[in-house]
């Protein structure tokens, strides 16, 4: 056990990230992120993990550039993504991801290398498919023609249809392609573009699997509608001469991931969204297609799957989903209900169900990191040796619950810090989650509770209206009421924390990021109980951002066209004139989810409103702020501004901003 680290340490620690299981059940790889030793940023590498409680990880791949996505070939051989420079090629040109292969002994190889990059990767039987960037045109030429622009100094995107961006990138001018080739010992043959002429449907969150004869490619597929609109797909793709067939298609469904095809080749999961209207909410339920016949059917309803896999059997699939602020293991027959495999407060992820039935998974919850854990047949869960340390929290946590004033039940964990009681109660923080589909149900190690902890607050993480976990009438609740519905929940589970007798009702702050920096600033514009607020990634003016987002046409669904009533009713920025709260406004410059107009217009509006605040801003970051010393210098500004205002201390400016 590892006691709590500080801000700094804590960016340091690594941190598992994927899990893969051999087909045959005998080995267990992961992709684990460091800290580099220039302590500037991060690296990955190959872990491989031991199946039983006895021996340690063990270190599979150490390049300065790192290594991810990997892959189990039915051989046994390993496939990994990395941008490491291949010693067999005197002049490799510019470094970008390269697919390599590791043999169960012996050194890796470079197998396939694209001008643009390498993407996923999947394989069946002999069959190799990987996905990559890859510009318009020639494929001969496209080496050169890459050149010519950069020598050029062109940099235009010349766009023909929405969208044009996505989180925190510029999509095109290149295009993402299927690749698919024939494995051979030491390498790849017969190499083939399978998708020529995409026109931008394999989008940057597709998911895709490869049938187990190696003869098709199932995967999403982006449909561009007219007024820029779009939907999603699912479409087999024939590995042999590129022709595709549909397999799912609906005018007011998206089929998304993940995708995953069954051990006989028969089926084909993935999930179909119902699309949101002014009127209706999203719906998502887990869906079967026959790949044969093409015809589909939920065998989960009202669910938000996060990971699926298929037991060996194909008889029946795991599911890791969200559920009452956990996200357990299902146990999903195609001929049967769905019953719960883990009864304790995991979240599950990277689902690997092996032959003898057990299934290998990374652990999670709010108070433990992800780590490798076998869960048996009856569900009973065996912690395995990991590459990370296992941290001694500086509190507890509890579940807490209120009711609404519509009298639904609206639960949360609450963190308390050791040393909280009655004598010495804990100044108090609100921390509402993203999304607004979310919950708090996980670490982690973007927005964690434990380093406020550390600092002596107790934190809130509550599931209002929208939460996801709670069924299809907590997500109706809140459809289209945004800001009133979720304020009124947040201050009901607010209003029952703050009668324990260990919280200090007057030391109080509020915070949250993306659809939690709305509710801070709905928060900021509606009540004057906090003494600080602080707002990450924020919507401000929902007339702004609707149009500037990188997914407006997702957002026009609930809220309608630009200017409709509801977007005046539920924006934030028409309740400045009531806001008194001193406010820390934190935006990343690259952020296209929520632009950062959003924070630029928030933080005038502040200044010449007279509200006394701060702005942190980051030039090259993008939602969620990911460089280590970024995230020391979030941390400690933070926790400064809650100092001044909460703790009543004087400021004292972060040594992290020089």
């Amino acid at each position: 056990m590892t006691d709590f680290p500080d801000i700094r340490e804590y960016v340091a620690l690594p941190r598992v990230q994927s899990l893969r299981l051999s087909p045959d059940g005998t080995r267990l790889v992961s992709v684990v992120q460091s800290l580099l030793p220039d302590g500037a940023s991060y690296g990955t590498a190959l872990w491989e993990i031991p199946l039983d409680g006895g021996g340690e990880p063990r270190r599979l791949t150490r390049s300065s550039k790192g290594e991810a996505g990997a892959e189990f070939a039915p051989d046994g051989s390993l496939l990994f993504v990395s941008r490491r420079p291949d010693e067999t090629v005197k002049d490799s040109g510019e470094e970008v991801p390269a697919l390599w292969l590791l043999p169960e002994r012996g050194e890796p190889v470079r197998i396939a290398r694209r001008p643009g990059g390498v993407g996923a990767v999947r394989t069946a039987r002999d069959t190799v498919v990987y996905a990559a960037q890859v510009l318009p045109g020639d494929l001969a030429t496209e080496e050169e023609r890459r050149k010519g622009r950069k020598e050029a100094g062109v940099s235009a995107i010349l766009h023909e249809g929405y969208p044009v961006r996505y989180w925190d990138h510029d999509l095109g001018p290149a295009g993402t392609r299927f690749f698919a080739a024939r494995q051979v010992r030491d390498g790849l043959e017969d190499e083939r573009d399978l998708t020529p002429d995409t026109d931008g449907a394999l989008s940057d969150h597709l998911s895709f699997d490869v049938t187990p004869d190696g003869s098709a490619v199932v995967t999403t597929w982006r449909v561009r509608l007219p007024n820029g609109e779009v939907r999603e797909e699912l479409v087999a793709v024939d590995v042999a001469d590129g022709s595709r067939r549909t397999l799912g298609s609906s005018d007011a469904h998206d089929f998304g991931g993940p995708v995953v095809v069954s051990p006989d080749g028969r089926h084909v999961a993935c999930t179909r969204e119902r699309h949101g209207t002014e009127d209706v909410s999203v719906e998502v339920d887990l869906w079967v297609v026959d790949l044969e016949t093409g015809e589909g059917r939920a065998v989960m309803e009202r669910v938000f799957p996060a990971f699926v896999a298929w037991a060996p059997s194909s008889r029946e699939l795991f599911v890791a989903a969200d559920h009452q602020g956990r996200r357990p293991i299902f146990r999903v027959p195609l001929d049967g209900p769905a019953e719960r495999l883990t009864g304790d407060d995991g979240a599950y992820a990277e689902l690997c169900p092996a032959p003898d039935g057990s299934v290998y998974a990374l652990r999670g919850a709010v108070d433990s990191a992800p780590a490798p854990v076998r869960v048996a047949p009856d569900g009973a869960v065996t912690p395995l040796p990991s590459p990370t340390p296992q941290l001694d929290l500086p509190g507890t946590l509890t579940e807490v619950t209120a009711t609404a004033d519509d009298g639904t039940e609206i639960r949360g964990w609450l963190v308390l810090p050791a040393g909280a009681s009655a004598e010495s109660p804990a100044p108090f923080l609100l921390w509402v989650h993203g999304g607004p589909l979310s919950s708090w149900n996980d670490w982690s190690w973007r927005w964690n509770p434990w380093i406020m902890a550390r600092h002596g607050y107790a934190v809130l993480l509550p599931d209002p209206c929208l939460s996801t976990g709670y069924g299809q009438e907590m997500i109706d609740r809140g459809w289209g009421e945004w800001g009133p519905v979720t304020h009124a929940d947040l201050m009901a589970i607010t209003d029952a924390c703050l009668k324990r007798p260990e919280i200090d009702e007057q030391r109080v702050a509020a915070m949250g990021g993306s659809f939690g920096g709305y509710m801070a600033n709905w928060i900021a514009g509606h009540t004057d109980r906090f003494r600080a607020i602080v707002t990450h990634a924020s919507l401000w003016n929902l007339d702004q951002f609707a149009g500037t987002t990188d997914g407006a046409n997702y957002w026009q669904r609930e809220f309608g066209v630009l200017g409709s009533e509801r977007y005046a009713r539920l924006s934030p920025h028409r309740s400045l004139e009531e806001i008194r709260t001193p406010m820390l406004v934190i935006h990343g410059d690259r952020d296209y989810r929520v632009p950062i107009g959003e924070a630029l217009r928030l933080w005038w509006d502040l200044q010449r409103s007279g509200v006394e605040s701060k702005f942190l801003y980051f030039p090259d970051e993008n939602h969620w702020v990911l460089k280590p010393g970024n995230a020391v210098a979030w941390y400690e500004t933070v926790l400064a501004f809650l100092a001044q205002h909460v703790l009543k201390e004087e400021w004292v400016r972060p040594p992290s901003l020089g």
